[in-house]
């Protein structure tokens, strides 16, 4: 199917201007892609300039969150030219969240016309320093307006963008979090969905009044061993192996994630995938043995931990940022712009869109 451009896209991208400071995520993109899916059946996709939703107060995602996304990125190659990076990954994420969600999986082919296009026409929207990008949202709600407790027969399918900086620029505080869950085994925890981040809120609220950033989520069924945080995935270094936890049904499998298990193999690093009990993890920490821990998500690409706070006790790192993080973050950021050989083939070249 083709995609329809509507002609008010041109003048909305040449009167775009760039701001100096980019944040993440603040500074939106002047255009965006829409899709409707009616009973089952996919129209094809438009882009048009990006504005308010019109959604009725009845639909379905502002009453019962059926409502999905993802998170990924459009980086500038050395060449000048433009790449995603894994968008097949994202494409396969999205399907397993809307599926948890009872909603139509978007087309593998509609999320690649949706991010691609998107991409191609704010092509000169994508950032030239090292670590910044065009981050890309799909992301698909429920629109029917009915109060009942059931699935939409309606949805809407968007890809929205914001050129950005890197998400958390620095080393992370977390706090362990013992009381509260994001997520269970058998709910939606390894599915991409706004229910998972609302859950976390009021645990980031009160950690920041204590000068933390982050929570450490333990397993909701024990209570004991290390989840993840509360948008990215989390990596210990010990003695110059990399642990992280095994995915287990209330883990987001993260992309990075997956990415940086195959290129530190790849390196020569031992990677181990299982269950890090949080006592034993602390303990490691003050003994020195887990020399440094990082955070690792689309957004901040890796993040160094400094810092665990558990109770009235703190955890400090001994290397802040490490060499482990340090490399593997300059190793991925290598192939994602372009500078070493992209053997993996994560990398899928757009063809920018003149207007």
């Amino acid at each position: 199917m083709s995609i329809y451009i509507d002609p008010a896209v041109a003048s909305s991208l040449r009167g775009f201007e760039m701001p100096e400071r980019l944040g993440f995520g603040t500074v939106m993109a002047p255009v965006m892609f829409r899709a409707v899916c009616q009973d089952g059946c996919w129209s094809s996709g438009e882009l048009v300039p990006y504005a308010p939703l019109a959604l009725d107060p009845a639909a379905k995602v502002l009453h019962y969150a059926q409502s999905c996304f993802e998170g990924m990125k459009a980086y500038r190659t050395g060449n000048g030219g433009v790449s995603l990076f894994r968008p097949g990954r994202n494409a396969e994420r999205m399907a397993h969240s809307a599926e948890r969600l009872c909603m139509p999986p978007v087309p593998e082919a509609l999320f690649m016309d949706g991010v691609r296009t998107v991409a191609a026409y704010c092509a000169n929207l994508v950032p030239a320093n090292s670590g910044e990008s065009l981050y890309l949202r799909p992301f698909l709600i429920g629109t029917q307006p009915n109060l009942s407790v059931s699935a939409s027969t309606s949805y809407e399918f968007y890809v929205i963008a914001s050129p950005s900086a890197a998400y958390h620029a620095g080393h992370m505080r977390l706090w362990v979090e013992r009381e509260d869950s994001r997520a269970a085994v058998g709910g939606t925890g390894d599915a991409k969905v706004g229910g998972n981040y609302a859950a976390s809120l009021l645990s980031i609220s009160r950690l920041k009044a204590r000068g933390y950033d982050q929570s450490l989520w333990l397993n909701p069924g024990n209570r004991h061993t290390v989840d993840e945080l509360s948008g990215m995935n989390f990596f210990a270094v010990m003695e110059g192996e990399l642990h992280t936890p095994k995915l287990n049904g209330s883990i987001l499998e993260g992309v990075t994630r997956d990415s940086l298990i195959d290129l530190a193999r790849s390196q020569g690093y031992t990677v181990h995938e299982r269950d890090i009990d949080i006592d034993d993890l602390l303990a490691l920490v003050r003994s020195g043995t887990c020399s440094e821990a990082f955070a690792c998500g689309t957004a901040a690409i890796i993040s160094p931990i400094s810092v665990f706070g558990d109770g009235d006790q703190q955890y400090e790192l001994a290397q802040v940022p490490g060499p482990v993080s340090e490399h593997l973050r300059q190793a991925l950021l290598d192939i994602q712009e372009g500078r070493a050989d992209d053997r993996f083939g994560w990398m899928q070249p757009v063809s920018p869109v003149e207007v």
